[in-house]
C-alpha cells in the first residue's frame, strides 16, 4: 500500500477494495460512484441455481426414455397446452403462462467456475480479459438513484464487473436471509445494538473529523471524494427507503406466508423488495444443485419445493406490486446434468444440454423454445449457446448486446461478441 497522500491513486484504491470479499458500505460507494440515477431501461433479477440444475428432472422431462435416463419423476400438465414440467413443481406449473422456457442450451465447459463465468457473462472465459456479469452491465447503463446501490448480490456475485471496473461491482450481502433470523447487511443496518440516535451522534462526530482534515484531501481526485462517499454512505444508512428495503419484517404477513420458510425463500423475497425500492439489478445465488449423489432425494425433499415456492412467489409478488412488466427475470445455472443416472442415484456435470427460464419484461410468456433429443443429451435442431442466452437477456433488459465498451487501455470490446437474440423467447 502507498505511504503518502499523493500516492493514493485511483488504481490503488480499487485494488485495496478488491482485496476484501465484503466491503463496508462507505468503501463500496467509493468504488461504485456513478452518474445520478437513470430511470431508463428495465430492472433485472438473476436467479442462479449454483451447482448445475438437472434439466431433465425439471423442465425437460423424457417420460418415454429408458429408466436409467428418465429418472423417478413424472411430468404434469401446465397452464400452457401441451407443455409439461416436473410433478414437484406444481406452483410453477400453474404459472407457466408467466414465463418462457428455453431448452437445448449447450456448451462444453462442464466445470463449475468456467461454466459460471460463461453463462453469467455470455462470453467464453478468456485468460486475458474478464467480462462483466449482467448486474455490472446494468450498473454501467442504468445507475440507481444516489441513496441506493445499483446492483445487490445475495449473497455474492461469483464473477464481478470484469473490465468495467470495480466501481460497477455488486454490493454483496455476505449471506442470504434465513426465515426466523434477523437479517443484517454489514454497513447498512445498525447492528450491535446501535440506536438511530447513537448513529446520528456518530454522524455528527464524523462531520467534525471531516472539517478537521479538510484541505488534506485536496491532493488527489480519489482522496477528494472520500468525504463525499462517507456522506453518501451515511445517507444510505439513514435513508428510510433503503433500510426498509432490507427489513423483511416490514412485508405484509400475506406475502411473507407466500414465500414460505425454505432455506432460500427470503432471498427471493429480498430480491423483490430491493427492486421495489429502486435497486436496478439483483443477483440471487441459490446453491445446492450439484447432485452427484441422491439426485432425486435432494430434488424432491428440498431443492424443488423451495425453488417452486420461491420463484412462483417472486413472480406473483412482482406482478401484484406492478413490477413484473418492468423487471426481467432470468433463471439458469452453469450447466445441466448427465442424461444417464450414475451408480449413486445421482447425475454428474453435463454442459451439452441445459435450460433457462425468462419471465417478466421482454419475455414471450407461455412459450417453449428449443428442444433436446430423446435422452435430453443434446439439442435437437437449433443449438443455443450461453452467448445467445446473454444476448437475449440483455435485449429483454433494454441493453443492446452489440453495445461497445472500452477497457482502461482503450481496447474496444463488444458486450456479447458471438451471441444472437433468441427471437422466439422474447415478446
Amino acid at each position: 500500500m502507498p505511504h503518502s497522500p499523493r500516492e493514493f491513486s485511483r488504481r490503488s484504491l480499487l485494488q485495496a477494495g478488491a482485496l476484501g470479499a465484503g466491503l463496508s458500505l462507505s468503501q463500496f460507494l467509493r468504488l461504485s460512484h456513478a452518474a445520478p440515477g437513470n430511470d431508463a431501461g428495465r430492472s433485472g433479477i438473476l436467479i442462479f441455481l449454483q451447482g448445475g440444475p438437472s434439466h431433465q428432472d425439471m423442465f425437460d422431462l423424457k417420460p418415454n426414455a429408458p429408466a436409467e435416463y428418465r429418472g423417478e419423476f413424472r411430468p404434469i400438465q401446465t397452464t400452457v397446452p401441451g407443455v409439461e414440467i416436473c410433478e414437484h413443481l406444481p406452483k410453477l406449473a400453474k404459472l407457466a403462462h408467466r414465463y418462457a422456457v428455453i431448452r437445448g442450451i449447450s456448451h462444453n465447459l462442464a466445470d463449475h467456475g468456467l461454466g459460471t463465468r460463461y453463462v453469467m457473462t455470455g462470453n467464453r472465459p478468456n485468460p486475458l480479459l474478464k467480462h462483466p456479469t449482467f448486474g455490472s452491465v446494468v450498473s454501467r447503463e442504468f445507475p440507481a438513484r444516489e441513496e441506493l446501490p445499483t446492483h445487490v448480490a445475495i449473497d455474492h456475485d461469483p464473477e464481478g464487473p470484469g473490465f468495467l471496473g470495480v466501481q460497477h461491482g455488486a454490493l454483496s450481502t455476505g449471506e442470504h436471509p434465513r426465515p426466523g433470523r434477523p437479517f443484517e447487511v454489514r454497513g447498512i443496518t445498525l447492528g450491535d445494538g446501535i440506536t438511530l440516535r447513537q448513529f446520528q451522534a456518530r454522524n455528527a462526530l464524523a462531520g467534525d473529523l471531516d472539517n478537521a482534515f479538510r484541505g488534506y484531501d485536496q491532493l488527489d481526485e480519489e482522496v477528494r471524494g472520500l468525504d463525499r462517499f462517507s456522506r453518501q454512505a451515511r445517507a444510505i444508512i439513514g435513508s428510510p427507503r433503503t433500510r426498509a428495503a432490507f427489513d423483511l419484517t416490514q412485508e405484509s404477513p400475506t406475502i411473507l406466508q407466500r414465500f414460505g420458510s425454505h432455506e432460500h425463500s427470503h432471498s427471493y423475497l429480498l430480491a423483490c423488495r430491493l427492486i421495489e425500492a429502486g435497486v436496478r439489478f439483483v443477483t440471487v445465488l441459490v446453491d445446492g444443485w450439484d447432485t452427484h449423489n441422491a439426485n432425486f432425494t435432494s430434488l424432491q425433499k428440498t431443492l424443488l419445493p423451495g425453488f417452486d415456492q420461491g420463484l412462483s412467489a417472486l413472480l406473483e409478488t412482482l406482478e401484484e406490486k406492478g413490477l413484473l412488466s418492468t423487471t426481467s427475470v432470468l433463471v439458469t445455472g452453469e450447466f445441466g446434468r448427465t442424461p444417464k443416472i450414475n451408480g449413486g442415484a445421482g447425475r454428474d456435470h453435463w454442459a451439452r444440454a441445459m435450460f433457462a427460464l425468462l419471465a417478466g419484461a421482454g419475455a414471450k410468456m407461455g412459450s417453449v423454445t428449443g428442444q433436446t433429443d430423446a435422452h435430453a443429451a443434446e439439442p435437437d435442431g437449433v443449438v443455443y449457446t450461453p452467448d445467445d442466452l446473454a444476448a437475449t437477456y440483455f435485449h429483454a433488459l433494454g441493453i443492446s448486446p452489440t453495445t461497445e465498451y472500452q477497457t482502461e487501455a482503450g481496447r474496444p470490446i463488444t458486450l456479447v461478441r458471438d451471441g444472437r437474440v433468441i427471437r422466439d423467447a422474447i415478446a
